[in-house]
């Protein structure tokens, strides 16, 4: 089978010669039928001559108009012409010279015809040489018509010379185009044959390596810088997954290893019931770390693959909220954190507010939520919806609101707010903590990243729920923002589409 490239030089020589010969082909009948035309039009003009001298001069005897024997010289136009007059009958009436005793031929039909008055073009076999004839009818006098022939030979040599000259200059556009068309297909296709090589080359271990550029900006360069950008991505994506890899096995391997070395001290002597306890509840909390952190990585992983996020009904916000401030409360109450749940219609509520959670106080004596669920008149209640799974809207108003817990110092405060827009919900989680430094908030969302306060208190975490939370937002057409408070700590803002929309 022919290559692509042959099929595609064999096309080009088919289309160029299709082309060259209809052009060709055309140019050579118009140009036949023109000096054809032209031979015909200088006949009829000296027809019409001689036809014209005779009907204004009846009483005069029929003969035809020779060029004079004067010193002027002769008029080109009539030296190869062969004219006669012929009567009724077709008897010739007076002829040229150069005729001699010959007579042009005539038949019935010719003269029936030129009996009703009809002008004639006709081809003769007479002589040595085509001859064109026109007849021109007289009106009057003895005369029935002039007819005058020209030899058609130049007008044949013409025709031929035009046709080689033509078939020679198609051969030579014909060669020539081919050529240059292989030219061109050889530099674009030598292009592809660099790309392809190079492609070959590039694998999991030299993504850094690009394909080589032309340097023109067109089709072919075009094409390179989109398949550079895209192996510019993929080379992101693999170190991006390559990072991942390898953190999430650090992060499997630390539980793993004060699980297995717990199990193992404990096993090395017999122990008392109490250290058995002991022991089975610090393998516990190393198991439910790793079930955490197993959970958000499928989470994750069907995210990426494109999961979870089928279309839903709109799920209200404010419930989910309130159910998720109401399980942060004992971790606040632990360290004595003011966690607040306020609405777009309170959007000045602190520690004091008559709304909030007092995470201080007992439970006994602990005031009531403020129910955004219940209250028609605020802007985060019924009204406020959002197009997400409840159980990853909730993962990420959780992740934030016990990462805000978490940073904040004991005593200390934390806000959740919730405020409707015409045409989005935006979710605020923000504390009195030691926030986030310009250079670590556009890594506070890369996986596994964990922040410097994080490393220096020593915090408990993953480094994964933020890196969730983004990733659900972003999938389902929202974004977050990061910045500081209003006590100079940490400022997260869930913009997220409304769920009407």
């Amino acid at each position: 089978m022919l290559s692509f490239r042959r099929r595609l030089a064999l096309l080009h020589v088919v289309v160029v010669t299709t082309v060259l010969a209809v052009a060709a082909t055309l140019t050579y009948l118009s140009l036949v039928a023109a000096l054809r035309a032209q031979l015909d039009g200088a006949l009829l003009v000296l027809a019409e001559q001689e036809a014209s001298i005779l009907a204004a001069s009846p009483g005069l005897p029929v003969a035809v108009h020779e060029p004079g024997t004067t010193a002027a010289p002769p008029p080109y136009a009539r030296l190869d012409r062969l004219v006669q007059i012929i009567g009724p009958r077709g008897e010739v009436l007076a002829r040229s010279a150069n005729l001699g005793a010959a007579a042009l031929p005539n038949d019935a039909a010719l003269l029936a015809r030129l009996a009703r008055g009809e002008t004639v073009f006709e081809h003769l076999a007479f002589g040595d040489e085509p001859t064109r004839r026109v007849s021109v009818p007289v009106h009057g006098g003895r005369a029935l018509a002039v007819q005058v022939a020209g030899s058609l030979d130049d007008v044949d040599h013409a025709v031929a010379s035009a046709g080689w000259m033509f078939l020679v200059m198609g051969l030579v556009l014909v060669v020539v185009l081919t050529a240059a068309g292989a030219q061109l297909t050889g530099r674009v296709f030598g292009a592809v044959d660099d790309i392809v090589r190079q492609a070959r080359r590039i694998g999991g271990r030299t993504l850094a390596e690009r394909l080589p550029h032309p340097g023109t900006r067109d089709e072919i360069g075009r094409l390179i810088d989109t398949l550079n950008d895209m192996l510019a991505r993929l080379e992101h994506a693999f170190e991006a997954q390559r990072r991942f890899t390898a953190d999430a096995s650090h992060e499997l391997r630390s539980p793993l290893s004060r699980l297995r070395t717990e199990l193992e001290i404990t096993l090395r002597r017999p122990r008392g019931a109490d250290e058995y306890v002991q022991a089975l509840r610090s393998g516990l909390e190393e198991v439910a770390r790793l079930t955490t952190l197993v959970e958000e990585l499928l989470t994750l992983a069907r995210l990426d693959a494109g999961q979870d996020m089928a279309p839903v009904a709109p799920v209200a916000i404010a419930p989910i909220l309130e159910a998720v401030v109401r399980r942060a409360q004992p971790a606040a109450q632990a360290r004595g954190i003011t966690l607040t749940l306020a609405g777009a219609d309170d959007p000045g509520a602190d520690a004091s507010g008559a709304h909030a959670f007092a995470a201080h106080a007992s439970a006994a004596h602990a005031p009531a939520a403020h129910a955004l669920g219940t209250d028609e008149s605020n802007d985060g209640g019924p009204g406020a919806t959002a197009r997400l799974p409840r159980e990853l809207l909730m993962r990420v108003a959780t992740n934030l609101v016990e990462n805000a817990v978490k940073y904040s110092a004991a005593g200390g405060t934390v806000l959740v707010s919730l405020v409707v827009r015409p045409d989005a919900t935006e979710l605020v989680v923000e504390d009195d903590g030691p926030g986030l430094p310009a250079e670590e908030r556009e890594r506070v969302f890369e996986r596994f990243y964990r922040g410097a306060a994080a490393r220096v208190a020593d915090i408990e975490g993953t480094g994964l729920g933020l890196a969730l939370s983004d990733l659900i937002v972003r999938a389902a057409g929202g974004r977050i923002e990061v910045g500081v408070s209003r006590w100079g700590g940490a400022r997260f803002t869930v913009h997220l589409p409304a769920g009407d929309a």
